[in-house]
């Protein structure tokens, strides 16, 4: 019925109809993550922190790093070269689950891909970026 007077509207609606569980997470995603930040102001603790309580933890012995503390560089360039060499694991897996069906060129191409990043990790190896300073 709708259909017959106008296409554009009904259009519209299918559009939307197709959306709507999407705005709808969408929106009740935002309403519970609001609720929770009004219920905690609302709720939360408050007054004077102690100050064991808000002293950085780990494993059960007090943290000797003080605020201005800073990460060397080598801290950084590992990071980022753990990253890369994840990533790297990241595309080859769906090849290897697929293998049989992407051919003999898919297998090249990984080769290829492999020993490209070998050849960039003996680099950075020889480098010295992976020594601990």
């Amino acid at each position: 019925m709708l259909q017959a007077r106008n296409p554009r509207w009904y259009n519209a609606f299918k559009v939307l109809r197709d959306y709507l569980p999407a705005i709808i997470f969408l929106g009740l995603g935002g309403a519970v993550g609001t609720l929770f930040a009004v219920l905690n102001l609302i709720a939360g603790v408050r007054g004077r922190a102690i100050r064991q309580k808000t002293d950085p933890y780990e494993c059960g012995l007090p943290s000797e790093i003080q605020r201005g503390f800073r990460f060397g560089i080598s801290f950084y360039l590992i990071a980022m070269l753990f990253i890369l060499f994840d990533i790297e694991v990241i595309f080859i897996y769906p090849i290897a689950l697929q293998l049989r069906a992407f051919g003999t060129f898919a297998m090249g191409e990984t080769i290829v891909f492999v020993v490209l990043l070998m050849i960039a990790f003996v680099y950075v190896w020889r480098r010295g970026a992976l020594e601990w300073r």
